[in-house]
């Protein structure tokens, strides 16, 4: 197996920094350049920025971010949210970013994807993939951070998504995202059984034991990080000054933790791995 990328993923809405619980529920943390700069200086192979507002507004407005991101961290940047057309990824790409992720405009018009695999390569091209557990035991696709369900059967979604031509897949588990319940193994593995793309797990790590468990158990090849890591930037940086703001600011400002999280660092990720002898970019 190739080395394991632990990839920090920064939700943002407008110029904050957020995170929920089932993609809802959002809580401002901070600047997302902020800690982008911090996951780049300590460690990680690539970053995720999502705009989670872009589908409201059917637009991308991380523009300005990339850009500046991509003038100060030399490690890929995938970006998504409210990305629709060839011209939006265009733009996306041209502002900085490495790679694109899809998931609305892919479910509504696969054809997008094959496209822009095409005009872009496919290494480029990475479908996100919002999928909730139903009664039956079987897992639904959903678009617009888990809110609307779209019929569509995940495992069947993710083969199509590889026949179009994609690079990669992210697969989020909304039930488990910002619980810090631990990874849906069971998931992660039925999406990697079934493509031979890398395949990136995101949604639930509530402790650094978390992680392994996504590699050795799902045959994840990446893992996209949020909660564990942003908590313990801010338990690290406590009097840093939050100079926006805009957004839900309750949590940031009372001080308290979130109780079902134990944070870490990427140096402490990338060091459980390696104990359970899962290969990783060695740190400096």
């Amino acid at each position: 197996m190739s080395a394991v990328r632990i990839i920090p993923r920064l939700d943002i809405k407008g110029p904050n920094l957020v995170k929920g619980i089932h993609l809802e529920g959002l809580r401002v943390l901070g600047n997302p350049e902020e800690f982008a700069r911090y996951y780049y200086e300590n460690g990680a192979d690539e970053l995720m920025y999502m705009d989670v507002v872009a589908s409201l507004y059917e637009r991308n407005s991380l523009h300005d971010i990339i850009s500046r991101t991509a003038r100060e961290i030399f490690i890929p940047l995938t970006v998504g949210g409210g990305l629709r057309s060839i011209d939006d990824i265009r733009n996306v790409l041209r502002a900085g970013a490495d790679k694109v992720s899809l998931n609305t405009a892919a479910i509504k018009n696969p054809n997008l994807i094959k496209e822009a695999a095409l005009k872009f390569g496919s290494s480029t091209i990475v479908v996100s993939i919002e999928a909730i557990k139903q009664p039956d035991g079987s897992y639904q696709a959903y678009v617009d951070n888990g809110r609307e369900h779209t019929g569509v059967e995940v495992c069947e979604w993710a083969e199509r998504v590889a026949e179009l031509g994609a690079g990669e897949i992210v697969i989020t588990s909304v039930d488990r995202e910002g619980t810090g319940l631990g990874y849906d193994v069971e998931l992660i593995n039925k999406i990697s059984s079934k493509v031979s793309l890398p395949v990136i797990a995101h949604g639930g790590p509530g402790k650094v034991e978390d992680v392994s468990v996504a590699i050795t158990r799902g045959n994840a090849s990446a893992l996209a990080v949020a909660s564990i890591l942003h908590y313990g930037y801010i338990e690290q940086n406590k009097n840093r000054n939050v100079t926006n703001k805009e957004g839900n600011l309750e949590f940031l400002n009372s001080g308290k933790k979130f109780s079902k999280i134990a944070s870490c660092t990427i140096r402490d990720i990338k060091q459980e791995l390696a104990k359970n002898n899962i290969s990783t970019r060695i740190l400096n």
